[in-house]
């Protein structure tokens, strides 16, 4: 089989953002754009390449099978050995992560826009993954940018056309080089890997109930996405949980025409259903699998930063950890402050990183880190280097057959022991991009003002009174890169803080982030309703950055 030249002009805006490159899917079906991107991430990755091995799948959106084949074909063409791919192309993006070290690739390439909606007329994201499982940092990421732009030529063999239905190795000559696809199960490999990290007969016992505790009754939405199989064979198969109580279970090209985004917005069904008392815990599954959202019984929510900490305070039950000790703990800058008392109260190491799970990636391959999360639903450990939904259901789970205790009475002990951190996100989606840049240089130009620090904001019969503020910077401890403008931040002298951004995981358009971290030591207090407790502090974050005046919106998008 012959390899193929093919000239090519450079596509503008190919530059990955937070997580890989993101754009409408129509986009990526512009012929020879979907090829150029993948090429010049060969091009970066360099001779290595040569006789290596690729892990190649998605999560099922519209635009997965094409692009699959396209990277099979581009690899065979510049000299890779041996690509594994997921079965019908399916590949959650903690799996490939797992696949990634288990089988020492060289890479992969996860066909996902995670949370955002899939479709033709939706979003569609290809990401990088290095050696380690995890997200391709800006040295690997700005270099692709770098080749986008000088682009002339791509290579394919496009004679290689494997089955990607059927299990199994297919091999191929190409140009007298032995090339190889192997389809996986990729279910099989992720459960080997829970299964040695969780005690399954205690969730198992938990879920039947023993011992003079009732069944505990579960709910488990994959949203359509990829997860679907994961959580039949993992959660109904393994652990008992009725197979009509994993809903959303059939992986879907456009999510069943749903945003598969786990939050109380998008994850409304979930909490409609929560609400009448008849399940005890539920959790929600983003797309390719890396998020996740928990509640308890009556629809109790549990914030992504409560969660972390909740899980970071008990995680000397899960035998992982018990083996491995624990390190250290991470959050993302935006992400409340409640993982930080858990570290200090246990004597713990604990970081503060830009968003984007790559910057946990160094502290754990250091061997500092075994916990971090984001507020944006994710969290996870240092068994891979993704975020995990499944794995922080699992995590919730093993907690909860440990203690006897149900999710409420977790997080309010919680709050009682540390108090407690409000937070909300407002999320404003799809704004046009100069009004969205222009915004945050006017809540820069406010911030620079010689007399902001010590300004007093009264709203509500509160007082809030600006300590400092910047624009987070962040220098890697381990490699000592230095990632700059990764958010504007406002703190108050009570430890209250505003954090503006715009998100790096848009497809169209921009998407402001307004954050909101509120502490609250006082137990009885800690119980009030989030939303009254933050008023004061959304009112004065809008009063700030004038996004109104800006975007023209008068209400978020989603509030989270």
């Amino acid at each position: 089989m012959s390899v193929v030249t093919v000239p090519v002009k450079p596509f503008e805006g190919q530059r990955p953002g937070t997580s890989g490159l993101r754009k409408p899917t129509k986009t990526f079906m512009q012929p020879h754009y979907t090829e150029c991107f993948i090429q010049s991430v060969f091009n970066t990755v360099g001779p290595e390449l040569a006789g290596s091995m690729l892990v190649v799948g998605g999560d099922g959106r519209y635009w997965v099978k094409e692009s699959t084949m396209m990277i099979i074909q581009i690899a065979a063409a510049n000299k890779v050995a041996h690509v594994v791919v997921g079965q019908h192309s399916l590949f959650s993006t903690p799996a490939v992560s797992c696949i990634i070290r288990k089988r020492k690739a060289h890479g992969g390439f996860i066909l996902t826009a995670s949370h955002n909606p899939g479709g033709i007329n939706a979003d569609f994201g290809i990401k990088y993954n290095i050696h380690n499982g995890g997200p391709a940092p800006e040295s690997v990421t700005e270099p692709i940018y770098a080749h986008t732009q000088r682009i002339h030529e791509y290579k394919h063999c496009p004679d290689v056309v494997p089955d990607v239905t059927k299990l199994g190795t297919q091999t191929f000559d190409v140009e007298g080089r032995t090339f190889t696809v192997e389809v996986i199960d990729t279910v099989n490999d992720y459960v080997e890997l829970v299964q040695q990290i969780f005690d399954f007969d205690a969730i198992r016992k938990l879920i039947k109930g023993s011992d003079g505790r009732p069944p505990f009754r579960a709910l488990i939405n994959a949203m359509h996405g990829v997860m679907g199989p994961y959580c039949r064979r993992i959660f109904s198969e393994l652990l008992g949980i009725p197979i009509e109580n994993i809903r959303n279970s059939v992986p879907s090209v456009d999510f069943g025409g749903k945003h598969p985004d786990p939050n109380l917005t998008y994850g409304k069904e979930t909490v409609d259903e929560m609400r009448s008392g008849s399940f005890d815990f539920a959790a929600c599954f983003d797309a390719d699998g890396d998020r996740n959202m928990i509640l308890g019984a009556h629809a109790f929510f549990v914030t992504p930063s409560d969660s972390l900490a909740v899980i970071a305070d008990n995680m000397h039950v899960i035998p992982y950890f018990q083996a491995t000790g624990i390190r250290g703990l991470a959050r993302s800058m935006p992400t409340a402050a409640a993982v930080d008392r858990v570290a200090v109260a246990k004597g713990l190491p604990h970081y503060e990183t830009p968003t984007g799970w790559k910057f946990f990636g160094n502290l754990m391959d250091a061997g500092r880190l075994s916990l971090c999360g984001e507020e944006s639903f994710g969290t996870g450990s240092d068994h891979v280097r993704e975020k995990d939904g499944i794995w922080a259901g699992l995590a919730w789970l093993s907690i909860l057959a440990y203690s006897g205790k149900g999710v409420q009475q977790m997080c309010e002990e919680h709050w009682a022991r540390y108090g407690r951190n409000f937070f909300t996100r407002y999320d404003y989606e799809k704004c046009e991009s100069d009004a969205a840049h222009q915004m945050m240089q006017h809540v820069e130009s406010r911030m620079n003002n010689p007399d902001f620090k010590g300004r007093r904001f009264l709203c509500d019969g509160r007082t809030y009174t600006v300590e400092k503020y910047d624009n987070f910077k962040y220098t890697d401890p381990i490699d000592g890169s230095v990632a700059e403008k990764q958010g504007l931040r406002i703190v108050f002298t009570d430890g209250s803080r505003i954090v503006y951004r715009l998100s790096g995981t848009s497809g169209v358009g921009a998407t402001i982030r307004v954050y909101i971290d509120s502490y609250e030591p006082n137990i009885e207090k800690a119980k009030e309703d989030s939303a009254k407790m933050l008023r004061p502090l959304v009112a004065i974050a809008l009063h700030i950055s004038e996004i109104k005046k800006f975007t023209g919106r008068t209400k978020p998008t989603v509030i989270t």
